[in-house]
């Protein structure tokens, strides 16, 4: 058969001949309706910003949407893409991030790769569809298009990074680790290419934050707007202590920060309490735990 020649079940090649304008037309439109069932990808600009859900946020009054929308506009000339994937009913269904590494916004050296922050589908419904790979495929292949060595992520067990298994059934391969349960992937366009790797000295940085509480915080995830101020408003009104606040406000912060995420930490007295986003309900446990192992090593050490 020839390249691009229709099959048609249940008909024999050569009586496509005798098809009359009707029958041609019939399937040509049902070939168009068959291709545009299938999701595609939108760059998020000035234009559109307002008109789409923000990583998941619809609500204009989010605390987080505009401090996101400022990064995402500074970030630009960085060269950040965000992308929306939009079902083939044209409703926003996914999201993927990503920027060159030597720009990441993670405890990562990936300079010459490409590098994904995050990539999400909305809704289980359009899970397990292939969907997230759409949008996989789309980052290496502007990572092709710009010459870049190939595409990184940082995946984890837990929550707010991405499944691991999504990368793995791309291409991807693990190449790091750090703790307590990062792994960094990558899929390389040159065999021959230095493997990306995260930064050192983890237990170092902690160090810096020695004295009281401390939040790091960012705009890169505009839903840490909303936990850090209810952990900051929590932290003062219910156990009398004034946090530090840190924020991040370049990759450089960020690729210098005291954990992997980079962009969200909790840490008391060294200690690290959270390396991602925590609601305020899951830092009240945590400080229960803290306060009172800081009572029992009282009791067992008395002045």
């Amino acid at each position: 058969m020839a390249a691009g020649a229709l099959s048609i079940p249940g008909a024999h090649l050569g009586r496509v001949s005798n098809w009359g304008a009707e029958e041609l037309d019939w399937v040509t439109e049902t070939r168009s309706v068959s291709m545009q069932r299938k999701p595609r990808l939108i760059d998020v600009d000035e234009a559109n910003f307002d008109t789409l859900p923000c990583c998941g946020i619809k609500s204009t009054a989010h605390p987080g949407r505009q401090q996101k929308h400022c990064w995402l506009q500074a970030s630009a000339e960085f060269g950040l893409r965000a992308k929306m994937l939009l079902a083939p009913d044209g409703q926003p269904s996914g999201y993927i991030e990503y920027l060159p590494g030597e720009f990441a916004w993670r405890g990562v050296e990936a300079t010459g790769f490409m590098f994904v922050h995050c990539v999400w589908v909305f809704s289980k419904q359009h899970q397990r569809k292939g969907w997230g790979s759409i949008m996989v495929e789309g980052c290496l292949d502007d990572a092709r298009k710009a010459g870049m060595l190939g595409a990184a992520v940082m995946v984890r067990d837990g929550p707010w990074l991405a499944d691991g298994r999504l990368f793995l059934a791309n291409g991807f391969e693990p190449v790091d680790a750090a703790p307590p349960d990062y792994q960094l992937l990558v899929r390389k366009f040159h065999r021959g290419a230095v493997n990306p790797t995260f930064k050192k000295g983890w237990d170092q940085k902690l160090g810096q934050y020695s004295r009281g509480l401390t939040v790091i915080r960012s705009s890169q995830c505009p839903h840490i707007a909303k936990f850090a101020a209810e952990i900051i408003e929590s932290a003062e009104n219910e156990y009398g202590i004034k946090p530090t606040v840190v924020d991040l406000k370049s990759w450089s912060d960020a690729q210098n920060a005291p954990t992997p995420y980079a962009i969200f930490a909790l840490i008391y007295n060294g200690r690290l309490l959270a390396d991602h986003q925590t609601s305020r309900t899951r830092f009240r446990n945590i400080m229960k735990k803290c306060l009172a192992q800081q009572l029992d090593m009282g009791a067992e050490h008395p002045s």
